[in-house]
């Protein structure tokens, strides 16, 4: 019988390792695919013309609400989609989720004037997100 090291039978190196997926990040995929079509409903809502935002006029990253829906559905999508990715354990999954997230929080960021009640929690959430797919799994025996 072969013997199997300490780290492969808690799962931290087996055959089946890849498989898993940890709480972090099962947690990050699961708010990338809620971001992802909220970021969409915001940006057919800025595609209608909807009432919904106003913006003072002396904002340096003044775009139409047009401009800001097509932002926001680009965005989304690839919220979405990397989120499917981490979800389904891929390895393009974790970068690509990091990624999308934080080109999400830069547009958020910019989005704060125009309301400011969504952009500061949708903040928040990318800010969870980078975290939890930015964490090191550190093993049993000290080594990354």
């Amino acid at each position: 019988m072969a013997a199997m090291s300490n780290e492969a039978r808690r799962g931290h190196g087996g055959p089946d390792s890849s498989e898993r997926l940890s709480g972090a990040s099962l947690f990050a995929g699961a708010v990338l695919m809620l971001s992802g079509p909220l970021s969409i409903l915001m940006g057919a809502a800025g595609i209608a013309g909807d009432s919904l935002f106003a913006a003072s006029s002396q904002y340096a990253y003044r775009f139409d609400l047009t401009a800001w829906g097509w932002i926001h559905i680009v965005v989304g999508l690839a919220l979405v989609i990397a989120g499917m990715g981490v979800v389904t354990n891929k390895s393009w999954g974790r970068g690509a989720g990091a990624a999308a997230a934080a080109i999400s929080l830069i547009t958020q960021f910019m989005f704060v004037p125009y309301y400011p009640l969504w952009a500061i929690p949708m903040m928040t959430l990318d800010l969870l997100i980078i975290f939890a797919l930015a964490r090191f799994h550190v093993g049993t025996n000290g080594g990354w």
